[in-house]
């Protein structure tokens, strides 16, 4: 595979996946840093997988949704294979489900062509399929509607 086409796949699917972050940082959501242990992460984790690219596809950017530690390990603490699942469990799933509908929301109204991954391993990822073009900056980023120009304007 030619290198610099390689490059910019991946820049691509990186600056996808930073304007996602953004995004959802900017509506507010707990975003996880890129890189952090999943065992500390809690909030919109955006990664970009490419596990597909050994099948010949492309790379896809993903958001999961990490509740808390505590609310993770109660989810399969008590978990049996074939069992019924317990309260815990079911909450992290509404929760699971609540917060993937939240996402797509957010980054549907952000511009993102968002939709559910599909896959039943993890069954509550989106998957970002594309984004606003990467030369428009977001709406929240116009200067006329940054807190500094807003004092100042107030004061004169």
């Amino acid at each position: 595979m030619d290198d610099t086409l390689g490059r910019h796949v991946n820049a691509r699917y990186e600056r996808l996946a930073q304007r996602a972050r953004d995004e959802l940082a900017a509506a507010g959501l707990p975003v996880v840093p890129a890189g952090l242990d999943d065992g500390l992460a809690v909030g919109a984790a955006v990664r970009i997988s490419a596990w597909n690219q050994h099948f010949g596809e492309d790379p896809e950017v993903l958001v999961s949704w990490y509740p808390s530690a505590l609310l993770r390990s109660s989810a399969t603490a008590d978990r049996e294979p074939g069992g019924e699942p317990t309260a815990a469990a079911v909450q992290g799933g509404r929760v699971q489900a609540a917060m993937a509908t939240a996402v797509t929301e957010v980054l549907s109204a952000a511009g993102f062509t968002v939709r559910d991954r599909g896959d039943d391993q993890a069954p509550f990822d989106v998957l970002v399929v594309d984004g606003p073009d990467h030369r428009t900056p977001p709406v929240w980023s116009d200067p006329v509607h940054r807190p500094d120009r807003t004092a100042s304007r107030s004061a004169n």
